[in-house]
């Protein structure tokens, strides 16, 4: 796998693009969150830098990942491990993670990869999910429970 300087743009756009793939195909709706959540914009990449970023990380996929029988490939825990350490900045990292929940939730429907793919970053990165709401929310708090008696007769 190509190195992208450490917090880059290039970096972040990198693990989106590992979000699009992570369920073996990039879908129409994956595509049109890029869009209507301008993803590309918010990690500081035009649209023909994030094409090359995405077909760079496509042909390092082909040269360094295992090929299912299923004929899907799968690029291993350690070598997605060392791609999310060229994020360190807990501000990039929680913003990358936001973009690729975004992406993966993008057709309602969370794949086995994908979820994989999410539960290595938060351990990876050492984020708890309050930590990445959706700004739109308007919360980033951690959630509070309410301390109720209960009374059993």
């Amino acid at each position: 796998m190509r190195h992208y300087p450490t917090n880059s743009p290039e970096a972040i756009g990198r693990v989106v693009a590992i979000a699009m793939m992570a369920d073996g195909a990039v879908d129409s709706d994956e595509l049109s969150t890029l869009e209507r959540k301008n993803v590309i914009g918010r990690i500081g990449l035009d649209h023909d830098r994030f094409d090359r970023v995405f077909y760079e990380y496509y042909e390092d996929l082909l040269s360094s990942a295992q090929r299912l029988p299923t004929g899907q490939l799968h690029l291993g825990a350690e070598h997605i491990g060392l791609l999310f350490d060229e994020i360190r900045d807990p501000g990039l990292q929680k913003l990358a993670l936001r973009l690729m929940l975004d992406i993966v939730n993008a057709d309602r429907q969370l794949s086995g990869g994908e979820a994989g793919l999410i539960s290595q970053a938060i351990r990876h990165w050492g984020i708890d999910l309050y930590e990445i709401t959706d700004t739109a929310l308007g919360s980033h708090r951690q959630p509070t429970v309410k301390n109720t008696a209960m009374h059993l007769s």
